[in-house]
């Protein structure tokens, strides 16, 4: 080859590579093992690189006019729970209006059955994976081996602790909701009061996130005083059950602040078993019918909705974008704001989806 033909190939690859970059985004994470290898015919990479930006900046009408093809593995928490019963029926019903096939398959919160579950969507050869991740340390080496089998992963509801192997991390904004609930609550009791705190599973960062959130706005209510606090998992029945060890070491408690809708309504259940519902203060979290009517019959004080319909949605979107044109169109990690749901409101809201 001469010199001339040697350099101009060079050059030819040097701008396909940059022009990929910029229609990939620098804040997507994008899969590279399929890069093709240098060019010699340097009309032909530059065709295919045109080719790429153009697919890259489709717009969101004409991606979702396309359809996929394939099977796309959803992998989620606890479809008991109506929260998790929402974003898989979202995910699921979005991606077949895609062309997808499905497969639904529930962790519930452990990191070995997650695992399982990784495995066998690799073996199956699925397209993508829809995720609410299993912890956040503990569902990086799940997520890593996925991308390193060649399958995208898009994470939704939970963050894990790395970024970079994800292709999008689609979480509510926790603790602008805990906020916002927490403020609430605070002025319906006055600012004063002795209260208790039911906390979700320790190895989701939402947990952990919600809480602090509460503490920070309760921090501000000297006259606010936490006497008390239990694990309860995210669950109806635990959360019960917790209520029932903290009434009983702290009968005369005014308030309840809970991590999530399934524990607060356990708790509410424990409060009117011992007649204390009248006078006691619950705070919930998800936004799930069943809150959403306490809140209107006066059993909870508000609940913050998490706008997990919409999360789906956008994580099973992105996929397809990410199928048809190898990037997203979005930054890896992304927050959607919650919504207080008060008496005076609450009308307006059925089954995760604000609807006036």
């Amino acid at each position: 080859m001469s010199r001339t033909k040697y350099f101009a190939a060079i050059l030819a690859v040097m701008v396909a590579l940059m022009l990929a970059l910029v229609g990939c985004g620098s804040d997507d994470t994008t899969d590279t093992t399929s890069a093709e290898p240098a060019a010699t015919d340097t009309t032909e990479a530059t065709d295919a690189t045109s080719e790429t930006t153009a697919d890259s900046e489709m717009s969101d009408a004409e991606v979702l006019a396309q359809q996929g093809s394939g099977t796309v593995a959803i992998i989620t928490v606890d479809p008991s729970n109506p929260y998790w019963k929402a974003e898989i029926d979202t995910a699921q019903a979005t991606a077949e209006a895609l062309g997808y096939d499905t497969t639904i398959d529930a962790h519930n919160n452990d990191p070995d059955l997650q695992n399982q579950f990784i495995d066998g969507a690799i073996s199956k050869g699925a397209v993508a994976i829809i995720l609410d991740p299993a912890g956040a340390d503990e569902s990086v080496g799940a997520v890593q081996k996925a991308t390193d089998a060649g399958i995208p992963v898009f994470l939704v509801n939970a963050e894990i602790s790395e970024q970079g192997i994800a292709k999008s991390q689609i979480v509510s904004n926790n603790a602008q909701g805990a906020t916002l609930g927490a403020q609430e609550w605070a002025d319906a009791m006055g600012g004063a009061g002795t209260y208790v705190e039911l906390f979700g599973n320790p190895t989701d960062n939402n947990a952990r996130v919600r809480s602090d959130a509460y503490a920070e706005v309760l921090s501000q209510f000297p006259d606010l005083i936490e006497v008390g606090e239990e694990t309860a998992n995210w669950d109806r029945t635990q959360g019960k059950d917790k209520m029932e060890i903290l009434l009983s070491a702290h009968p005369d408690i005014t308030g309840v602040i809970s991590g999530n809708d399934e524990m607060a309504l356990g708790a509410i259940q424990a409060l009117k078993d011992a007649g204390r519902l009248d006078d006691v203060l619950v705070l919930g979290f998800d936004g799930n019918q069943d809150a959403v009517n306490a809140v209107k019959a006066g059993e909870m004080v508000a609940t913050v909705l998490q706008p997990i319909v919409r999360g789906s949605e956008l994580a099973v979107q992105q996929m397809h974008r990410y199928l048809l044109t190898g990037s997203t169109g979005a930054p890896e990690k992304q927050a959607i704001d919650c919504i207080l749901i008060t008496p005076e409101n609450a009308d307006n809201f059925n089954n995760f989806v604000q609807v006036q």
